[in-house]
């Protein structure tokens, strides 16, 4: 299980990938991971998309990252796909029973085909909910999520930390933080963390801005925040993609290259499948 590497080896690596899109051809996937593989990452994240519509594929994913590529797999499951308790109970047994014994708990966003009554009705309300009955059902290595520049919904950093301290109580073995681009914003937050009592591992997600239609969805969808100084040179390069890619790869390395220096306890690459862009920051 992923949390018993945290005790033979520090930084881990790690990389997430998400299923394809229905109308996408699923074997890019497979291709991908072929190459992944050799990138030797402690393991790999299996998104588990909107609201579960990608379910099954998500399963098939992370069943070959761990029994073909023989890499720990990690699957994403949100309490918005969970309607009811036997759900749970049936993909928590057939990821066990296919040698899955890693689960990212998440709350996870409202799915753009619920309506604001079925989300609030939700089975579980929080990734904390969910973690005990993960636990209660089998011996599974728990990851959670955190939010270095704190949840767009918590009204404070000491309020956000609080709420992961509670979830953390319920059963995290390690944390993976939401991408972001300001060290110092995470040093903040992590030195928050360990004043909180949270003692468990803590690993840096970090995602290369390579095109500049990235930026709008990044800081529109997580409200994550650019630096002044990266943004002004992204702006410089928006017309030309192949200098802003360099630059966002370069940026990338030298933010890895400064948490690996603060003795962090891993990096987290959000790889958006794209195996050119891992290879390139991991090598």
């Amino acid at each position: 299980m992923i949390k018993d590497y945290f005790h033979k080896k520090r930084p881990i690596y790690s990389l997430e990938v998400f299923p394809p899109k229905k109308d996408t051809d699923v074997s890019v996937i497979y291709d991908a991971l072929d190459e992944f593989k050799a990138l030797h990452p402690t393991f790999i994240s299996v998104t588990y998309g909107a609201g579960g519509n990608t379910a099954e594929n998500t399963f098939a994913i992370a069943s070959y990252v761990q029994n073909q590529c023989g890499i720990e797999a990690l699957t994403h499951l949100t309490c918005a796909a969970i309607p009811d308790k036997l759900f749970l109970t049936n993909f928590l047994t057939n990821l066990y029973r296919n040698g899955i014994h890693n689960l990212l708990a998440l709350r996870g966003d409202k799915p753009v085909w619920m309506d604001e009554k079925q989300f609030r009705a939700r089975y579980y309300e929080h990734a904390s909910d969910l973690i005990v009955d993960v636990k209660e059902s089998y011996d599974f290595s728990v990851a959670g999520a955190c939010y270095p520049e704190v949840h767009q919904e918590a009204e404070s950093l000491k309020e956000d930390v609080a709420n992961l301290k509670i979830k953390v109580d319920k059963g995290v073995d390690f944390l993976i933080t939401q991408m972001f681009y300001d060290n110092d914003a995470f040093y903040r937050f992590l030195e928050e963390v360990r004043k909180a009592g949270i003692e468990v591992p803590v690993l840096p997600g970090l995602m290369p801005i390579t095109s500049y239609g990235q930026i709008k969805n990044i800081v529109g969808m997580s409200g994550t925040k650019i630096p002044e100084e990266f943004m002004k040179t992204l702006e410089k390069y928006k017309d030309s993609p192949a200098d802003l890619k360099k630059a966002g790869l370069e940026y990338t390395k030298k933010q890895m290259g400064d948490l690996l220096e603060h003795g962090v306890d891993g990096i987290h690459l959000y790889s958006m499948n794209k195996v050119e862009i891992a290879k390139a920051i991991y090598e």
